[in-house]
């Protein structure tokens, strides 16, 4: 811990009575009994009032060196102004003087905060709101997460794993975080909403949903849980209402930002003035029903009512690869196998402990798992095969007891299982069939070992629903050879490419899904190739259907990609674009969904479906779903510092760049239109 009469700075917005009502006792009687010279500022707001949104950085370090005094404040600033010259020279002037500007904020913002006597007597009778948010904790919470999040992981005993000795964590650990990281959360305004689920969709970290209630679950909701009348058919009886987790809400603002309302249905508001949400979300999770089957899932509004089993990840806030995968989880979590590629989708899909995949009340949910960058393709299609292989061997069994049984109850269940094993909705139902005579049933010896075999199968009698996940550094580059492998193979899987035209993760390295001009790593002078067109050579095939989406530009679009991908019986992949924090965004990450919007509608982005079972009806496999182009191509780019910079540290050849860029983006379009209009007799 701190050492006696040690420093210790906080970044908080809360005053001393806020600090005395929020602090954990334990933290109060430290503090106290060890002199700790205790300083605050409030650099969240200083980076507001300077512009730099939630950039804290050179606040926080000048109030550092003001406070440490391993070299004299004055070095301190001069060293530090010197390098935000070196690191944002690049992005202008602007840029720069507001960094300055946020290190003189720094120093002259830090509080001294008098600590009170009372602090040594600080006890944990009673605890702050974030203490109690999360209720009653899983002993793997309490002994292995926990530990672990405070980096006390090798404190661990060996006795600790006994019963986990093959790896694999519990679903939905990252529920129980509630890390309370944003500054600004959505309130709903209940008399805007028009009930669209559009928040919902877009939300990245899956932390404010729509909620049905009936009679009996209002009249027990905690105070102030305000609902409206439900619009729509088969919403009869029922009452609606926007539930927002401000503890696991991150502040990118995106759902406000979408909200169509004409007078905004949410709005942001600081924190501590929504932390009243807290109970009414655990209440809505915990005590209200899911109702998922009042209206078609496979819509925008519909897929909302479902539960995501992708919640509360460690993804950057406004990230614009989550939202995909929540959506796919929402359509078929609960018989979803995930191979997950390395890559910003493996760290906030499982980093230990967290793991904000989870499963409902049923035990069921994805299974999910990460190999390695290069194999992932290969990973996803050996669990596809061998589900193959194992459900091949169950209907194998059933035939077997069909030759040798005499109960027609028996022979109906099975013959239905049999005849349905390839239909996911039809799977499920003649699995519980198969399940219930089962139960209790007395098979003759002929028998016995093919039932015990179904039974030591029953997890596969429903039919599974086989993703592989990665970014584009995996699937155009790393791992590309093994994703074509797997698309050639023809088996029955499904890809989703996230596709944020870097390698995310490691830093925004340049990949082949880099456009011309962007500026990267290893294409700091702007990059001199076109992308490639990863869609467009899967295509070639035949037999693969491909899809390209942006859910900002058409959230209809995206979901009949999803609906045609996941019941096409052979290999699909949908590339998906995802702004990224790496691009650079002018608007901030709380635009990124309105960025895939202004993509789609500058031409940088086009959205189309090749679906092969089109063409075995004698159409054009291959629909070009966007519009042709009513925004500036140029425009769009200047809205992002990957290509802005390229202006200010190399500007001789930024404009032929720019130039070329649009010229690729057009031929890209003209040849989506040429293979739209073909014709097949």
């Amino acid at each position: 811990g701190l050492r006696k009469g040690g420093n210790f700075l906080l970044n908080t917005s809360w005053s001393v009575e806020e600090l005395d009502a929020n602090l954990p006792a334990n933290m109060k009687k430290y503090i106290a009994d060890n002199n700790i010279n205790f300083y605050t500022i409030n650099a969240t707001k200083v980076a507001e009032e300077l512009g730099l949104g939630n950039r804290t950085n050179m606040i926080m370090q000048a109030a550092f060196f003001k406070l440490a005094n391993v070299v004299p404040v004055e070095d301190a600033v001069k060293y530090l102004e010197d390098a935000i010259v070196k690191s944002y020279g690049r992005k202008g002037d602007k840029i720069v003087n507001m960094n300055k500007a946020a290190v003189q904020r720094g120093i002259s913002d830090l509080v001294k905060v008098e600590v009170p006597a009372s602090w040594s007597q600080a006890s944990c009778e009673g605890s702050c709101s974030a203490c109690s948010a999360c209720g009653e904790k899983p002993e793997f919470i309490t002994n292995v997460v926990e530990p672990m999040n405070k980096q006390e992981g090798d404190k661990l005993p060996v006795s600790t794993f006994v019963g986990r000795e093959d790896g694999t964590f519990p679903h939905g650990t990252a529920a129980y975080e509630k890390r309370g990281i944003a500054v600004h959360v959505p309130a709903w305004k209940i008399e805007n909403c028009i009930q669209c689920n559009q928040c919902s969709f877009v939300c990245p970290h899956a932390s404010i949903r729509p909620v049905l209630v009936n009679a009996e679950e209002k009249a027990n909701a905690p105070e102030g849980f305000e609902t409206k009348k439900a619009m729509g058919k088969g919403f009869e009886g029922l009452e609606y209402r926007i539930q927002v987790s401000p503890y696991d809400c991150t502040g990118c603002g995106n759902c406000a930002d979408i909200c169509p309302a004409k007078d905004k249905a949410l709005v942001m508001e600081p924190i501590d003035s929504q932390l009243k949400e807290a109970p009414r979300w655990n209440y809505s999770v915990e005590k209200v029903s899911i109702k998922d089957n009042l209206m078609d899932k496979h819509t925008v509004k519909g897929s909302q009512f479902a539960k995501p089993y992708l919640e509360f990840s460690g993804a950057c806030a406004g990230c614009g690869e989550t939202a995909y995968a929540k959506t796919v989880t929402q359509l078929f979590g609960d018989r979803m196998l995930i191979a997950n590629a390395t890559g910003c989708s493996s760290i906030w899909g499982g980093s230990a402990p967290s793991t904000p995949y989870c499963k409902d009340k049923n035990g069921r949910g994805p299974a999910w798992a990460n190999s390695l960058f290069e194999d992932n393709a290969e990973y996803g299609y050996g669990m596809a095969v061998a589900t193959r292989q194992i459900r091949e061997s169950i209907r194998i069994a059933m035939e077997t007891v069909l030759e040798n049984t005499n109960s027609e109850d028996v022979k109906a269940a099975f013959n239905e299982w049999i005849a349905n094993m390839e239909d996911a909705e039809g799977s499920k139902a003649a699995s519980a069939k198969v399940l219930s005579v089962l139960d209790g049933y007395k098979p003759c010896d002929a028998c016995e070992k093919a039932i015990k075999e179904i039974l030591d199968k029953k997890d596969y009698l429903v039919k599974k629903s086989v993703w592989i996940f990665g970014g584009d550094g995996w699937a155009y580059d790393i791992g590309y050879g093994g994703l074509d492998h797997v698309l050639a193979s023809g088996e029955d899987i499904n890809v989703l490419v996230m596709d944020t035209e870097v390698y995310s993760n490691t830093g925004g390295q340049s990949s082949k899904a880099t456009p011309t001009a962007s500026v990267a790593k290893f294409a700091a002078a702007g990059k001199r190739i076109k992308k490639k067109d990863l869609g467009l050579i899967a295509t070639t095939y035949g037999y693969v259907y491909v899809a390209q989406v942006a859910i900002g530009a058409d959230k209809n679009q995206f979901m009949k990609a999803l609906t045609e991908a996941e019941s096409y019986h052979g290999p699909s992949i949908i590339i998906a674009y995802a702004p990224c924090i790496n691009h650079g965004i002018k608007a901030g990450m709380g635009k990124t969904v309105d960025r895939e919007k202004k993509a789609v509608d500058a031409g940088y982005w086009h959205l189309y479906r090749f679906n092969p079972i089109l063409k075995d009806q004698g159409k054009n496999p291959f629909t070009l779903d966007s519009k042709e182009p009513t925004a500036s191509f140029r425009e769009f780019l200047e809205g992002e510092v990957r290509y802005t910079s390229l202006k200010g540290t190399f500007p001789e050849v930024a404009e032929d760049l720019f130039n070329r860029a649009e010229v690729n983006a057009k031929d890209r379009l003209d040849s989506y239109k040429r293979m739209a209009e073909m014709k097949y007799e």
